[in-house]
């Protein structure tokens, strides 16, 4: 079962960058990474084994990225078709292009936070720390949206990812500090400042 999912992901994937309108060398670089990708697994890899929780570029646990991207903008935002795009080529090893995917994206929607957001973590992925890049992506997100704490949570899981645990943790406690106790992002932040406080001196 495996397998079958793993090539229906990589014929998905190759669809969705021709229709993003990926042409030509591009789109063959995208299907190339991804055929890559399936070798290496081929060689090295157990399909069949149950998945791991993912965890950070210094080896430290995080929180689902896609899944707090989802708690704060939803599942079918007009944003996703990119977004889970680069999110798969990173998946598959492929950090090069995935930052890629979203710089062409911020090219075309400067003003778009979501956009900005997903550079700024995707540029962590290639990175595998913090780097200025990325630091100005989130802020550019949160001059875009200034009252919405989506753009500081991820620049907090940035830090987080890259081992900056206690300045992460004074950011997400200042989200949640002026979090409504309703809203659908709450308990994701509540999750990171319990599973930060848990693992801080």
């Amino acid at each position: 079962m495996g397998w079958v999912f793993l090539f229906a992901l990589i014929a998905a994937s190759v669809a969705v960058a021709w229709l993003l309108g990926a042409r030509g060398a591009m789109l063959q670089a995208v299907g190339a990474a991804l055929l890559l990708g399936a070798a290496g697994y081929a060689l090295q890899g157990h399909p069949d084994m149950a998945g791991a929780p993912t965890r950070g570029s210094g080896g430290e646990a995080v929180l689902p990225l896609t899944e707090a991207r989802h708690a704060f903008y939803g599942n079918f935002s007009p944003e996703e078709r990119w977004l889970a795009l680069s999110e798969g080529l990173a998946r598959g090893g492929n950090t090069q292009d995935a930052v890629g995917i979203l710089q062409n994206a911020v090219r075309r929607y400067p003003g778009n936070a979501h956009l900005w957001i997903g550079l700024g973590n995707a540029l962590i992925d290639h990175s595998r720390g913090f780097t200025p890049a990325a630091e100005l992506a989130y802020r550019r997100a949160m001059e875009l949206q200034p009252r919405y704490p989506a753009p500081r949570f991820f620049y907090g899981l940035a830090l987080a990812r890259s081992g900056d645990w206690q300045k992460a943790l004074a950011l997400w406690r200042e989200v949640l500090a002026t979090a409504p106790p309703n809203a659908s992002w709450r308990p994701i932040v509540e999750q990171g400042v319990a599973a930060l406080s848990a693992t801080s001196p």
